[in-house]
């Protein structure tokens, strides 16, 4: 279903809302309908029609929740079930989720609303929902036997309060955590500002993802929950490069990047050819005076990053995390290294008995961009991305932010690869290369060579 089929459905589920002057509990058994997605596209920004307006932002390769107004509340439908998730062209993996989708919708508020959510476990197992960073009452904080009872399968449980502050949050179990944070359990939470905020300004592009990590054996569609580090599928909003989608922006457009963690490491988020200042976190938005230019920032894990920048650069530039392994993906990290070692006459013989196997790594790990290696079916190949002058060699957290004169204001399509004015583009040297130094000497070892001598401290004049 896309998302406008669903919004017309959802529009037409409000009319019918309960309206009172409060909501009783018989009134809550007209639930709101859930609004389902699977598609894997960057959805476009929901426009509000209802409640404030806010400018929406867009969930790389995900989604906005829409809601019904109830009496002036704002009232949303989270479905928490199994989902199955396409990560990349070929291989999905079986995850938990929400609404169809992990990570779950975004949820997208004005600082000042009271917001409603209906929460139904779909889940073989209890759940809760903590709202991460929300300043609201204890009981609705969402930690499984501290603050409420577990949410058990079938059942649906009511969070209510105020959105209190402006800022960029997010929301995932604290029920069994291990097992369905490490499933996909988990989505973004925007809480915009009701009016002009002396920290926070208008923003022409406002994108948001969240930071994850699988461990996906190959061949298989289930993550291994137990992992504790050695993950091999590092991701964007549950979408391994190529399969992430660009982020496409107006020449000179102000932009604003949101980006969370909830994966078991760090993350040092690089942006190639502009300067970012991190303008807010889960705590809220930064003092003027503590900004700076920068060209990355870590996220730590459980935090929030705010990006800010003006994208007054036109080109194709690369954003990614600067751990070279999570642009890799699908890695064994149990290979070992044979460059340098000689293969020469062994490659032959081995395929007498084996007619498939292929030498890796003698001169490094860029062949395997290019390689048509067999692997098992549902498996993320390493490496694959292309571009327009050849193989990327990259994968997982990688992605382009596309900077475009002709883009208009408010499209986010694609516009494709960039074409470089004449004289821009690095290219091969052709002419004669000079001789080292060195290479010079090693030529010809019999020339005269040069005696160096020093002035110890201490010596007069003449003494060596």
């Amino acid at each position: 279903m896309s998302i406008d089929q669903s919004r017309r459905q959802f529009v037409a589920g409000a009319a019918t809302a309960v309206v009172g002057a409060t909501v009783a509990r018989s009134a809550l058994a007209a639930l709101p309908e859930p609004v389902i997605q699977t598609s894997v596209e960057t959805a476009p920004p929901l426009i509000p029609n209802s409640g404030r307006p806010y400018n929406p932002v867009v969930t790389l390769n995900g989604w906005t929740l829409p809601w019904r107004m109830n009496n002036g509340v704002k009232e949303f439908h989270l479905v928490a079930e199994p989902v199955e998730r396409e990560m990349a062209p070929g291989f999905t993996a079986q995850l938990w989720g929400y609404n169809g989708q992990s990570p779950g919708p975004t949820i997208e508020v004005v600082e000042g609303d009271r917001v409603r959510i209906f929460v139904t476990n779909k889940l073989p197992e209890h759940t809760s929902i903590h709202w991460h960073g929300q300043r609201l009452p204890s009981g609705m904080d969402g930690v499984s036997g501290l603050t409420q009872r577990s949410i058990k399968p079938g059942k649906t449980f009511v969070y209510e309060f105020v959105a209190r502050r402006p800022g960029t949050f997010m929301y995932h179990p604290h029920a069994d955590e291990m097992v369905q944070m490490a499933m996909g359990m988990h989505g973004f939470w925007v809480t915009h500002p009701k009016g002009k905020h002396p920290l926070i300004d208008e923003v022409d592009r406002d994108f948001c993802f969240l930071l994850n990590a699988f461990d996906v054996e190959p061949g298989s569609k289930t993550p291994k929950v137990n992992t504790m580090t050695d993950f091999n599928i590092w991701a964007w909003n549950s979408r391994i490069f190529p399969g992430i989608d660009s982020l496409n922006v107006r020449l000179n457009d102000k932009v604003r990047i949101r980006v969370g963690n909830l994966t078991m490491t760090n993350h040092p988020i690089h942006l190639h050819g502009h300067e970012f200042q991190v303008t807010g976190t889960d705590g809220g938005p930064t003092p003027k005076s503590s900004r700076w230019h920068e060209v990355t920032t870590d996220v730590a894990v459980g935090q929030m990053r705010q990006l800010e920048f003006v994208a007054d650069e036109e080109g194709d530039w690369a954003i990614h995390c600067h751990k070279s392994h999570h642009t890799m993906n699908a890695m064994g990290h149990d290979v070992p290294t044979m460059i340098g070692v000689d293969h020469r006459g062994l490659v032959q013989k081995i395929q007498k008995v084996a007619p498939d196997y292929m030498l890796m790594g003698e001169r490094g790990m860029a062949d395997m961009g290019e390689m048509e290696m067999p692997i098992p079916d549902n498996t993320a190949p390493m490496m694959t991305g292309q571009g327009p002058f050849g193989p990327l060699e990259m994968g997982g957290m990688f992605s382009v932010l596309k900077v475009r004169k002709d883009q208009p204001a408010g499209n986010y399509k694609d516009p494709g690869w960039y074409q470089h004015p004449a004289g821009t583009v690095a290219y091969e040297y052709s002419g004669e290369l000079p001789t080292a130094p060195r290479q010079q000497a090693a030529a010809n070892p019999t020339a005269t060579t040069t005696t160096v001598k020093a002035k110890k401290p201490g010596m007069t004049p003449g003494q060596h």
